[in-house]
């Protein structure tokens, strides 16, 4: 089978789930000239690894080692389809300039609201395009009918529009596991439009949080026009879902390993050094992000503010290493020595440490085991996608004692409810979070525990794999749904047959959508040489009658097509102009209400920046493509409401189209235009194509023998779908050949 045309729309067990991500859950390092492999234990890779529990997996990624040598490379693919993971060698320049430089140093620093850390460079954008070039060339080289792809995080946020290019059936879904920045944010990155391109390739698009989602939606709708209705986006060839899956953490692991007699071993080592303080854990990676800075001066003020618990509480705090060759991580880790030792120093007694600090990454059994004996986890990240840290903690606490002190940045926060909720960047908010943990009893904090490791067991890690798959099989369907109606080969050649066999042949067309995709400006909406050409020469074709149906007022169908061969209906059917070039209206209209009307479109004009009025003869239009999204929709409901107030003891209507609002005399339509040809003649062929809901009263009238297509995959009283106006120009491309 053709990859590039299957068509897989079920998603179970037999199918094989592709991840796809920057790093592989293993990595390679070389030793002695021997390659030596271990295994990540970080919370996203032990995650997508247990997805393997219950589909069938192959990985796609990095393996955390540099090297050209062929034999090298060989012996890390051997080692790793052994486990189902495919590698993908990167060069020094692509790790450079595509991790380290527009992923770390403008996508994180940006995502993560620290514009001021944001590197902008077309070179290190031209890398990351790069780089997901390679990864959707070794997707395509390894891929296999019925394959579904899930493509995480930040660094290939190109690779979904990618692989959809060369597999255009492709099942894929995407997951953020960082947060989305709301528009303000988003907006300053120079290729936001290609982000966003990028992503429109996958069929699902995940987030840890619906606000991430909105985010992501409102950027969208600002920057490219596309509107949601809930949570998905119609396309002109598919339909996408926004959602959000907020990942679990495999529960029972973390639940069960204080059984562990590793674990018991570590907890009694830790108790053995550190006493029977009160232990206030905070564990994170190297990151700016994390507001590991801020916890320490917390924990000062506390000491400072608390001289009684001086001697009796101690801050643990785990840092593990990260991008420590970059600048920025280096200074963190200088300012964090130094605060540390400061701290120990001013509150240090001989038997006493107040801060036990290790730069290193913790096995799992230790890392349960600092779990179990903190009093207080501390997780105070200034922006973090979810947070599994959070999680993990209360996951642990199987005597259900233990307090977490969670920032309202996180992800997770969303989810523990039942945590001490903070402000990151208010250290006395902080310092108050300590006291007040410090003060719970036993009973609250297990009643408060208890809460949240409910939620926790209930949607774990494996719960939120399926749901994901479930989600994304869900799109598949209804994507499936809106092809029945697509115009196949067997109905066009039908199509074709029929209009060649016809003596008399009718063909509506209309403009904007149809013949043309919505344009963003004037200009781009001008009919070219080669769209006159076409309907030029079908207009030639002795059986022909050709009528562009237009909401486009008549000067500009007479200035664009005035000179052709064929029939005009401006201004949805108010304005008809036949072959012989006289225009006339379809009934005596008035416009007398014009005068009533003008002034309250004005008005909304005047409170609503790039909105504008566009005045037919027989209709009033308000225009908002150029409006702020948000504000826009506010205005469209009080403008409908205020039109409506106004018109109904009035003969008009007010109907709502793609970003505008037009009013009119009630019953000029499409429909009733098209009837002005349907009732004056038998046609023999009778081919009606539009795209948006002022076509719907045309292809409602249309007798059963006619061929209506809409173009679009939106529902439709016409009988067919076509994707695009291109397709639409294509087919009627073929109607100029002769059988």
């Amino acid at each position: 089978m053709d990859i590039k045309n299957r068509n897989n729309l079920s998603i179970d067990n037999s199918n094989r789930i592709i991840i796809v991500s920057n790093r592989l859950p293993v990595k390679a390092t070389k030793r002695k000239n021997k390659i030596a492999f271990s295994y990540s234990s970080g919370g996203l890779a032990t995650g997508l690894l247990s997805v393997s529990n219950f589909y069938k997996t192959l990985w796609i990624g990095w393996p955390g080692i540099i090297t050209d040598n062929i034999n090298e490379q060989d012996t890390i693919r051997r080692k790793l389809f052994s486990d189902n993971m495919y590698p993908i060698f990167l060069t020094c320049d692509h790790i450079d300039k595509y991790y380290n430089g527009f992923s770390n140093n403008t996508i994180w620093p940006l995502f993560h609201y620290f514009p001021q850390y944001v590197e902008y460079s077309d070179n290190t954008w031209e890398t990351y395009r790069e780089v997901n070039q390679v990864f959707c060339d070794k997707i395509v080289e390894i891929a296999k009918p019925g394959d579904i792809f899930w493509i995480q995080d930040y660094q290939l946020m190109l690779l979904p529009q990618l692989v959809r290019e060369k597999i255009p059936n492709a099942t894929i879904g995407f997951f953020l596991h960082i947060p989305f920045p709301s528009f303000e944010i988003f907006r300053l990155l120079p290729w936001r439009n290609e982000i966003l391109r990028g992503l429109l390739g996958a069929d699902l698009i995940g987030f840890h949080t619906y606000d991430y989602a909105h985010y992501f939606m409102n950027a969208m709708m600002r920057l490219l026009g596309y509107e949601h209705t809930f949570n998905k986006i119609n396309l002109k060839d598919r339909i996408i879902k926004i959602d959000s899956f907020p990942m679990g953490i495999n529960y029972e692991k973390f639940a069960n390993a204080n059984d562990n007699s590793d674990v018991k071993e570590e907890i009694s080592k830790l108790r053995k050094n550190i006493g029977d303080h009160k232990v206030v854990l905070s564990i994170d990676r190297l990151d700016y992000s994390k507001g590991i800075s801020q916890r320490l001066k917390a924990f000062e003020l506390f000491l400072d503010r608390n001289p009684e618990y001086v001697g009796k509480i101690s801050l643990f705090i785990v840092v593990v290493p990260s991008r420590t060759k970059v600048k920025r991580y280096k200074s963190l880790k200088t300012e964090i020595d130094k605060l540390v030792g400061e701290i120990n120093g001013k509150y240090g007694e001989i038997n006493y440490t107040p801060i036990f600090y290790l730069y290193r990454t913790l096995p799992f059994e230790t890392m349960v085991a600092v779990y179990n004996i903190a009093d207080i986890a501390l997780v105070t990240p200034f922006r973090d996608g979810m947070n599994l840290i959070a999680k993990e903690y209360i996951a642990s606490k199987k005597n259900n004692k233990g307090v977490l002190i969670l920032s309202e940045m996180a992800g997770a926060a969303k989810e523990l409810g039942d945590a001490i909720i903070i402000n990151p960047n208010d250290i006395n908010e902080i310092e108050n979070a300590l006291q007040t943990a410090l003060s719970l009893s036993e009973d609250e904090q297990i009643k408060r525990n208890k809460a949240m490791q409910k939620r926790l067991k209930s949607y774990n890690i494996e719960r939120w794999g399926k749901e994901f798959f479930n989600s994304l099989k869900e799109i598949k369907k209804l994507q499936e749904d809106r092809l029945i109606n697509l115009l196949t080969p067997q109905v066009e050649q039908k199509l074709i047959s029929d209009y060649f066999s016809g003596k008399k042949r009718l063909i509506l067309l209309d403009y904007d959508g149809t013949l043309v995709s919505f344009a963003s400006t004037p200009e781009q909406a001008i009919p070219d040489d080669n769209l006159l050409n076409l309907l030029q020469a079908l207009s030639k074709q002795k059986c022909n009658e050709i009528v562009i149906i237009s909401g486009r007022d008549k000067n500009t169908l007479q200035k664009w097509f005035g000179d052709l061969d064929i029939s005009l209906v401006a201004e949805h059917g108010a304005w008809i102009r036949t072959k012989n070039r006289s225009w006339h209206t379809i009934e005596p209209l008035n416009i007398e209400w014009k005068k009533d009307i003008r002034p309250i479109f004005k008005l909304f004009v005047d409170r609503t920046p790039g909105s504008l009025l566009e005045e037919k003869e027989f209709s009033l239009v308000w225009h908002f493509r150029k409006t702020d999204y948000n504000l826009a929709k506010v205005r469209c409901g009080e403008l409908v409401d205020t039109l409506e107030y106004f018109t109904n003891k009035l003969n008009l209507q007010v109907l709502e189209g793609n970003k505008v609002i037009e009013i009119r005399s009630f019953g000029i339509d499409k429909g009733r235009a098209a009837l002005q040809w349907l009732s004056k003649s038998s046609w023999d062929f009778i081919l009606a194509l539009g795209d948006d809901l002022t076509d719907e009263e045309m292809f409602k009238i249309l007798p059963e023998n006619a061929y209506s297509i809409n173009v679009g995959l939106s529902s439709s009283a016409a009988k067919f779908n076509i994707k695009s106006p291109n397709d639409v120009k294509h087919l009627l491309t073929k109607l100029l050949k002769e059988k």
